[in-house]
């Protein structure tokens, strides 16, 4: 149901439709004029208008007029005694959701009010969706080389310059990039994203030029490759070291003369696109290797920025790590997790090959292995030792299954019950202690305990 607020100068239809959407089930309120609802918008939530277009002091239109401006997100059904279709066409313009006559048709009011709240909730759950897609966190950090990244994005991301970013695999080269395209002027076009090291050698050129019909065996229709996905917007090369030189020779000449020829395809397709690349590799030696073309890399790095291993900026880790604890807690809705004072310390003190990527699975292997508050022992466990990924006994059966070809449920399902009976022999098979460290119902783990078929008796 949806909330509502009635805006007619009419006291007997505002009672009339407050009573009757009420009786629907709506939570409804009243204003007498567009003043009175113009406070009521600043000051509360609504998901509909329904409002009149003619009243004394702020109108109907004038009011639509200001909330699209302060208020876009309400939906607004316009309502009219006096209706014409100049005035029906002119509240669709502003942004109304639909227009109608008086007296009401209160069946056909309710089937509007219906969908426009589906309307809304169709747009918020897009913003979502598009939020998550195109998620893009904070470069976090206080050391001197985090510092030093922000001030180079800062200055390179207003130009038009072409940017290589250089670092180890996770280290946040990709974020780096993204944080360029949404500073830049380029902000709102596309951000296109090629990880040049997971597509083979023979299919590189079709996937960043794009293809005609028939140009080649499975070539049943044409393709648009990811340099014109990406008109007006930003191209990201990720790992670029590892592109076949046949498609480098292609890239340098889509550099120096702004077009792109499609596989098999006989014109020039004009592009407007900024390139920013990145590499874990040493592109020098492999220059000297023949692996990289060096003109091809004085075209790409008018700017390098370097990202470096998280080992050499340690500083910044406790700050990371504390992100990612509330950002996974957030995003999957778990109960909330805090991390000690030794956790923050073993983190710390870790070196981290994997890098920022490594820590942020890490958090997440800690939040869902450990109790409300993350020790150092838990670190121990399940990152140094790499007790959960890697155990140390292939007896645990658990582990020994993943070598093994059967159902993910069937697996989920062993992994579940280990996971509980873990935390259970932890506490020494305290149920209300271990419903407290998991922060669930003792109903609900007894009903967890016999659904799993775990016996107290074979395990004490």
């Amino acid at each position: 149901m949806a909330r509502l607020l009635v805006v007619d100068d009419d006291p007997e239809i505002r009672q009339t439709l407050a009573e009757v959407l009420s009786y629907d089930g709506h939570v409804v309120e009243v204003a007498r004029d567009g003043l009175e609802a113009q406070q009521f918008l600043t000051r509360e939530d609504y998901d509909i208008v329904l409002c009149d277009v003619r009243m004394p002091g702020k109108d109907g239109m004038e009011l639509l007029d200001w909330a699209r401006q302060h208020r876009p997100e309400v939906e607004f059904i316009m309502l009219s005694g006096h209706a014409t279709i100049e005035t029906a066409v002119a509240a669709t313009k502003k942004g109304a959701f639909d227009f109608m006559e008086k007296p009401l048709d209160l069946p056909r009011l309710e089937i509007l009010i219906r969908n426009a709240t589906e309307k809304r909730k169709l747009v918020e759950e897009n913003k979502t969706l598009v939020r998550r897609a195109f998620r893009v966190r904070e470069i976090l950090g206080q050391s001197p080389a985090i510092r030093r990244i922000r001030e180079q994005i800062d200055r390179v991301a207003p130009l038009e310059t072409r940017v290589l970013i250089t670092g180890p695999s996770g280290s946040g080269k990709e974020l780096v990039a993204r944080s360029i395209h949404l500073k830049s002027a380029r902000k709102e076009g596309p951000f296109i994203d090629v990880n040049c090291a997971a597509i083979p050698p023979d299919l590189i050129e079709s996937e960043l030029f794009g293809h005609e019909k028939g140009a080649f065996t499975h070539a049943v229709r044409q393709h648009i490759g990811r340099f014109e996905e990406a008109q007006r917007g930003t191209l990201f090369l990720d790992e670029i070291g590892d592109m076949a030189l046949s498609a480098q020779a292609k890239v340098l000449r889509v550099i120096e003369e702004g077009k792109i020829r499609r596989v098999g395809g006989e014109k020039d397709i004009p592009v407007n696109v900024r390139l920013i690349a990145a590499t874990n590799k040493n592109l020098a030696q492999e220059i000297a290797a023949g692996r990289f073309r060096e003109d091809l890399y004085h075209r790409l790095s008018v700017v390098v920025i370097e990202v470096p291993p998280l080992r050499e900026r340690r500083e910044d880790i406790p700050l990371l790590a504390e992100a990612f604890l509330q950002e996974i807690i957030q995003e999957y809705g778990l109960p909330p997790r805090t991390l000690s004072e030794g956790a923050l310390e073993a983190l710390t003190k870790y070196d981290w090959p994997g890098n920022v990527r490594e820590l942020r699975n890490a958090i997440e292997r800690l939040i869902i292995f450990s109790d409300k508050t993350i020790r150092a022992e838990d670190v121990q466990r399940y990152v140094i030792t790499g007790a959960v990924l890697a155990p140390p006994r292939e007896s645990d059966s658990i582990w020994s299954r993943l070598r093994e070809e059967v159902p993910p449920q069937q697996f989920l399902e062993k992994a579940e019950r280990e996971y509980l009976l873990y935390h259970l022999q932890k506490h020494g098979f305290n149920v209300s202690k271990t419903a407290e460290a998991l922060n669930m119902q003792r109903t609900t783990l007894h009903a967890l305990i016999r659904r799993l078929g775990i016996n107290r008796n074979e395990h004490v």
